[in-house]
């Protein structure tokens, strides 16, 4: 960022961030802060927007009825790499840069998502509760096995950085057959050129042992996994998801569950979140539930917020952003 002090602007602070990056925007802007999620800040955050030039935060919808009251806005430095809380067609008319955090939280999403594949192949978080249940008073039967996953074919949808990191620890660190469907073009990289098979949607679906969903929410994506996809994934598939739970019909996941077609499904995200104390996924013995805790890491997080902040201030300051969403693709 430039060393030259510009014209301070006005920021709205959305999302908590570490009070050392909150000071650093404070030094060259004027900021409010409210949590526009919690209904006593609510009035403060809609107040706030006529006269914001940035913003910046995460986890809340920002829809053209929103946008249309920040007649000012410039920015909106999202701390996160998902864009699908964003009305993008309206950010690409009125010229808004929108920023995003790509690439510091792959690795540790990734890790998230074959702790999934194992947790819901082992079946650990179930086992874990027999112990701490009491329930552990001898060996456990075949009833309580799990089921290996070194060697079982991975089959991964969505190719980008994340689904390319989680095949990766799959191919190099268990064994395991990889075959991936992308709608883009990507490149294998070279360690993972003799391990990784580019397929078809439907081939993934029926070859894959377990199913890792990577792929971004958008139009072309959204109920992408529903009845038909599950039944033609193969008999005794789990289905694993680390992206977006809008991705998935929840009651055509449920179905191939119930029914005995799918075996197991760890999943990270929901249609709606926090998951509802009433939802039948939250307590279903087949399902291996996390709370959205994907880049949730102290190391992730941090440098996340650091990204958003540097963005923000590049931004307002009048220089590129260091990752700003290419609008164009929608």
């Amino acid at each position: 960022m430039s060393t030259q002090r510009t014209a301070r602007k006005h920021v709205v602070v959305f999302r908590k961030i570490p009070d050392d990056l909150l000071e650093r925007i404070r030094e060259w802007h004027d900021v409010t802060l409210a949590d526009p999620r919690r209904a006593d800040e609510l009035p403060r955050f809609r107040d706030a927007l006529p006269d914001a030039d940035g913003l910046i935060g995460s986890s809340f919808r920002l829809g053209e009825q929103e946008l249309d009251r920040a007649a000012r806005l410039r920015v909106i430095s999202s701390i996160s790499v998902g864009v699908d809380n964003y009305d993008l067609a309206c950010l690409k008319r009125r010229g808004i840069t929108l920023c995003h955090t790509p690439g510091v939280l792959t690795e540790t999403t990734a890790d998230t998502v074959f702790a999934l594949i194992i947790a819901a192949s082992r079946r650990l978080v179930e086992l874990s509760n027999h112990v701490r249940e009491g329930g552990w008073t001898r060996n456990i039967g075949e009833d309580r096995f799990g089921w290996d996953v070194h060697g079982k074919t991975l089959g991964v949808l969505g190719f980008g950085r994340i689904g390319q990191a989680v095949a990766r620890r799959a191919a190099l660190g268990f064994d395991m057959p990889v075959i991936f469907h992308d709608p883009f073009d990507v490149q294998v990289p070279p360690s993972l050129a003799q391990h990784a098979v580019r397929a078809s949607f439907d081939d993934v679906l029926g070859r894959a042992d377990i199913v890792a969903l990577t792929l971004p929410l958008s139009d072309e994506t959204r109920g992408l996994m529903d009845a038909r996809a599950f039944s033609a994934m193969k008999p005794g598939a789990i289905f694993v998801n680390g992206s977006r739970g809008a991705i998935v019909r929840e009651d055509a996941l449920l179905a191939a569950l119930d029914s005995g077609h799918l075996r197991a499904a760890g999943l990270d995200v929901f249609a709606v979140e926090p998951l509802p104390q009433d939802s039948p996924l939250r307590m279903h013995p087949k399902v291996t539930p996390f709370p959205h805790i994907g880049s949730a890491t102290h190391e992730t997080r941090r440098a996340m917020a650091e990204l958003a902040t540097e963005n923000l201030l590049r931004v307002l300051d009048g220089e590129p952003a260091v990752a700003a969403y290419d609008l164009s693709k929608g």
